[in-house]
């Protein structure tokens, strides 16, 4: 913005576009005034970009109009037929890199797009934002912790990565970043609180960072009776998923032990050689295979009875000690299941002995549940979505490659009654051996391929995980007890994703099974009965599902087990809140359309007409606030309460400013234009005046931004 003021610009310069939707009856493309440095590689730069996103899309010629020193029109034609996406031209346009800090630029994945998209769409709940919570035994030294884990942010780009606040998706990474690492001492907090605290607080992808780190020292040394030291790290889907959080711990104890050093350079592979190898992949096989994969529209998918799956929910006491916990009304509820280090032992010989494992076990239960909450006689297909590492393509070293490649794939599979088991396991073994040749595909794009678009999407079901896991190397456990330390089995705490159930499994250092169920509380109200079935399931089928004995009579076992007690209670576990409530997030389940409308300022005469400013990620409250008092016009200024998805919803939040010829302004800093310009688009073809729209890039000055926005609202009367 302070080019526009200037005789020398400099390419690297913000630029501020203003959208002119031109005269009735509005039907030739608008015509885009810049303001600040511009030439037309930027232009086509951006054009290039927008190709790349809509390759099927028209192309576009343009004409550039010098005025001035930092002062440029420009109008576009499509070369084919279509319309001229100028919002996102805008975005693209008013956008920059950080500058000075960036190493490089990547293309998130498919599935990182939609983990970051879902996140978007439910601001504040906590969505795929993890924890991995573990005990410290043994001395402790600050320093080098501290320095293990810089050493570690500086191998790992990852480490260093961030989402940019772009219209377009990308990755930067950054050359370096400080290791977000905060130690408590002994006693200042409590640890329940204190992870719940830390899950409240969420993380946000789009700061340098995906990894935070908290210790809470424990007692005095040598004292038996104090608590010991514990440590939590939280990380968010879109950048590090589960796996990758335990080769971190891995790397992290390695740096330990060398004094807070890791030798040798950056990881490789890393997200660029990720990035590289997916672009490289032809998707024509995987969309065959996808073609008659993916689940038909009306195969069960819930684990309740149409009846007990509702809009709302309360509370249903934990049967048999599965370790519910939860409160009346909206949010998330957890609850565990434990199977002894014997019973465990058992369903994994029996799973062997009709070559499956334990995961399949698991997965053909829970089929057995969604099949018997459907409540059909005859053959019927389920559906659910399993969760693949990711890590099982042909890239050399993805198995050590820390990064978001955990990728939910859904699967569906048929369940006859007159059936066995055991056939079960085998047709689910088979389906998921096809799906793991294309598990970096993602759901998404599995949707896109298969789903009629005139068809909206079926409710998502539910999510299997069963978390592999790598361990500390024998030789890095023997160097650490040599300094009197052991490092406990970590243990996540169940991130609430898309799905609003979601079961992980997982092994305890006992021997035995532990599945975690985390679910949306008002979807669903009887889950921990649920999960008594399920632990009952994985009890008896290794005594009583052979080939001999149908799927129907195995499941004449749940008939009179509705409300028996069915689990034995689950262990303490160190991280698990002492409030039963405390584990309810405090979900924000307000609609789009229902997002308030806040003045920052009141218009100063009657009639003045009103400046919307439009929010985007990455721009603080108090970057408006401060636009707002520099602000010099007699125009009301407002602001959206919180980041806008749907035109639609926007609209029908500005329709009584919009109408009667009221007069408008759309503005705001890059990452708002395609919503505002589609905004201006219905506010026009509902007879209303049509606004100009004002973008500006993020680093623009409140000074000189508020002055172009007086400057619009003038042109408006």
């Amino acid at each position: 913005m302070t080019a526009s003021h200037s005789s020398h610009t400099s390419p690297d310069d913000p630029v501020t576009v203003v959208v002119d939707p031109g005269e009735p009856p509005y039907d030739a493309p608008p015509v885009l005034e810049l303001r600040g440095a511009m030439d037309t590689g930027r232009l086509e730069a951006a054009l290039e970009r927008i190709a790349a996103r809509l390759p099927d899309g028209p192309r576009w010629r343009h004409r550039i109009t010098r005025h001035g020193p930092g002062h440029h029109t420009v109008r576009l034609t499509a070369g084919t037929p279509g319309g001229v996406p100028v919002g996102l031209l805008a975005d693209l346009l008013t956008d920059l890199l950080p500058a000075g800090t960036v190493v490089r630029a990547l293309a998130p994945s498919p599935l990182q797009r939609e983990l970051m998209a879902d996140a978007d769409a439910h601001p504040g709940t906590g969505r795929h934002v993890e924890q991995l919570t573990w005990v410290w035994h043994g001395p402790l030294d600050p320093e080098r912790f501290t320095a293990a884990w810089q050493a570690l942010f500086d191998r790992e780009s990852v480490l260093r990565a961030a989402f940019a606040d772009s219209p377009e998706p990308r990755i930067v990474l950054h050359d370096h970043v400080e290791a977000d690492v905060v130690r408590l001492p002994h006693g200042t907090d409590d640890w329940a609180a204190l992870v719940e605290r830390d899950r409240r607080r969420g993380l946000d992808p789009r700061r340098p960072g995906p990894l935070r780190v908290t210790v809470l020292d424990g007692g005095p040394a040598g004292s038996v009776t104090a608590p010991p030291t514990r440590v939590l790290l939280t990380y968010h889907h879109a950048l590090l998923d589960d796996w990758s959080a335990r080769l971190l711990l891995r790397g992290f104890c390695r740096a330990y032990l060398a004094d807070g050093r890791l030798p040798g350079g950056e990881r490789r592979p890393d997200l660029g050689d990720h990035a590289h190898w997916l672009a490289g992949q032809d998707t024509a096989a995987a969309r065959e295979f996808w073609s008659w994969a993916a689940p038909p529209p009306g195969a069960a998918h819930s684990p309740l009875p149409a009846s007990e799956a509702t809009a709302t929910a309360t509370a249903v006491p934990a049967p048999g000690g599965t370790g519910a916990s939860g409160g009346t009304g909206a949010g998330t509820g957890r609850a565990r299941l434990r199977l002894t280090a014997g019973q465990t032992a058992r369903l994994s010989a029996w799973a062997a002995t009709w070559g499956s494992t334990e995961s399949g076990a698991l997965q053909a239960a829970w089929a057995l549940l969604l099949y018997r909450a459907a409540g059909s006689a005859g053959a019927e297909p389920v559906r659910f979505s399993v969760a693949l590492s990711g890590r099982g393509i042909l890239l050399e070293g993805a198995e050590r490659l820390p990064g978001a490649l955990r990728n939910p794939l859904p699967l569906s599979v048929v369940v006859d009654p007159r059936s066995s088991v055991p056939r079960l396991l085998t047709a689910l073994r088979d389906r998921l051996l096809d799906t793991a040749a294309y598990e970096w595909v993602s759901a998404g794009q599995i949707r896109a391929w298969t789903q009629a678009p005139d068809r909206p999407p079926g409710p998502p079901g539910s999510l299997v995980v069963f978390e592999g896991r790598p361990r500390l190397l024998e030789g890095v456990v023997a160097e650490l007890a040599a300094q009197g330390v052991r490092v406990a089995s970590p243990e996540t705490r169940g991130a609430r994703t898309a799905f609003p159930l979601t079961l992980v499994a997982r092994h305890h250092e006992d021997g035995g099974l532990v599945v975690n169920v985390t679910y949306d509380r008002a979807r669903f109200t009887g889950v921990t009965g649920v999960l008594g079935h399920l632990g009952r399931l994985m009890r008896e089928l290794p005594r009583v599902a052979d080939e001999s004995t149908s799927i129907a009579g195995v499941l004449e076992l749940l008939a009179d087990g509705d409300t028996a007690p069915a689990d034995p209670a689950a262990p303490t576990d160190p991280a698990a809140p002492t409030d039963p409530g405390a584990c309810a997030d405090s979900d924000d389940t307000r609609g789009e359309g229902a997002f308030p409308v806040i003045t920052l300022r009141p218009a100063r005469d009657s009639g003045a007409g009103t400046v919307c400013l439009f929010p985007s990620h990455g721009n603080p409250r108090r970057c408006y606030d401060l636009l707002a008092r520099s602000y010099r016009g007699p125009e009301a200024l407002v602001l959206l309460g919180s980041v806008p998805r749907d035109p639609r919803a926007v609209y029908t939040a500005l329709r009584p400013l919009a109408g009667a010829g009221g007069r408008l302004v759309l503005a705001g800093f890059s990452g708002c234009g395609e919503t505002a310009y589609e905004t201006a688009r219905l506010i026009t073809a509902a007879g209303g005046r049509p606004p100009l729209l004002v973008l500006a890039a993020a680093s623009a000055g409140a000074g000189d931004f508020a002055r172009l926005l007086e400057a619009a609202a003038r042109r408006t009367g």
